[in-house]
């Protein structure tokens, strides 16, 4: 804490799980993410925790599935079809009410794909990603420094509302290079009281069960609806974004992880062009900051979506501005990283569309 660092993006999201207290680690190699493996490899044993590269995805998920239940906290790491593979592990997670914690570095898709950055896993993040009524809490990095802290805020989110958190990133801030400050103590487990609900230490207290089973009648509907009213404290408590600029904006433009930097650099070129553009960054992807989006919808002449993918957080937006104004999409998917100079110009043939003028030739 308060020493910089230069630390690569995959590398400082191990270290900053570790120093958030995680002792156990389980996955399975896939690029762009196995610098987070080969990093917990030898860092976890030296913190005194332990590590397993497992068999498979499946087999790491369902040890963390084992590991949370004791109350330990746990994560795993993958890369896109990595991460669908855990996807029942992740669901049975949530329905047993365990709070694992993980991280998806995306790549290009579907399929297999490509190995560079990518954003197409954003439908499979944000409505759960398995089957039955569940939802993830998301953060969505956009720096190196992000990747190293929000560690310790997943874990936090994760067990006070007893809910799988994870970090969607990508591969190019995975393998990026930056200097970062570590800006919480780190945590010691030792000092973390044993949750009332987990696994851990038997003697002198009642049985407790972990699990998603129940087969009663009525009973699960139960425990479904006490989860949901869960996630509406979350969507009215948790959420987190950055607005830039977007008092006096005109167009407002809307993104998160690396399309957020290159939208970044697109702003500083538009103002110097007097032209008023604002940015949005959603950190928490969900819950998605509906409100402060609806909000600008009454004040600005449109939206700019930038995203790695055919367009999916667009959905949300336009979800959450109810079409009060227009939404536009700059889509670059399948790993192609969008430039801030494509951008800008996007954000111009959009400003001349909304006064009227034909810029389908331009």
């Amino acid at each position: 804490m308060g020493e910089k660092l230069l630390m690569k993006g995959n590398d400082a999201m191990a270290e900053g799980a570790v120093r958030a207290g995680c002792r156990f680690f389980a996955g399975y190699p896939i690029t762009p993410q196995n610098e987070v493996p080969e990093y917990m490899s030898w860092r976890l044993p030296q913190a005194g925790g332990a590590f397993i590269q497992a068999e498979s995805e499946v087999a790491a998920i369902n040890m963390l599935y084992g590991s949370a239940a004791t109350g330990i906290r746990c994560m795993t790491s993958s890369s896109s079809p990595g991460i669908s593979l855990k996807q029942e592990g992740i669901s049975y997670a949530a329905g047993a009410d365990l709070p694992i914690f993980f991280a998806n570095v995306v790549r290009g898709g579907p399929g297999l794909g490509n190995i560079a950055g990518a954003q197409g896993d954003y439908f499979q993040s944000v409505r759960g990603g398995g089957h039955g009524d569940y939802r993830t809490f998301v953060m969505a990095p956009d720096s190196v420094e992000e990747m190293g802290n929000f560690p310790l805020h997943c874990y936090a989110v994760a067990e006070k509302y007893r809910i799988p958190a994870m970090i969607l990133t990508d591969g190019v801030l995975g393998q990026m290079m930056e200097p970062l400050e570590f800006k919480f103590p780190e945590v010691d487990p030792k000092k973390l009281s044993e949750p009332d609900w987990a696994l851990g230490e038997c003697r002198g207290r009642k049985n407790r069960l972990v699990g998603s089973y129940d087969l009663y009648e009525g009973r699960l509907e139960v425990m479904t609806l006490n989860r949901a009213k869960r996630y509406a404290e979350i969507e009215a408590k948790e959420v987190m974004f950055e607005a830039q600029q977007c008092d006096d904006a005109q167009i407002v433009l809307v993104a998160y992880g690396i399309s957020a930097r290159a939208c970044g650099a697109a702003l500083k070129m538009a103002r110097a062009e007097g032209l008023k553009v604002g940015l949005f960054r959603p950190i928490t992807l969900w819950p998605f900051p509906k409100k402060q989006l609806r909000e600008l919808a009454d004040r600005v002449q449109g939206f700019l979506v930038v995203e790695m993918s055919l367009g999916q957080m667009v959905d949300d937006v336009r979800l959450a501005t109810e079409f009060r104004a227009p939404v536009h999409l700059h889509a670059r998917p399948s790993g192609v990283t969008p430039t801030g100079e494509e951008i800008l110009k996007k954000i111009k043939d959009t400003l001349k569309a909304g006064k009227g003028e034909c810029v389908c030739c331009k």
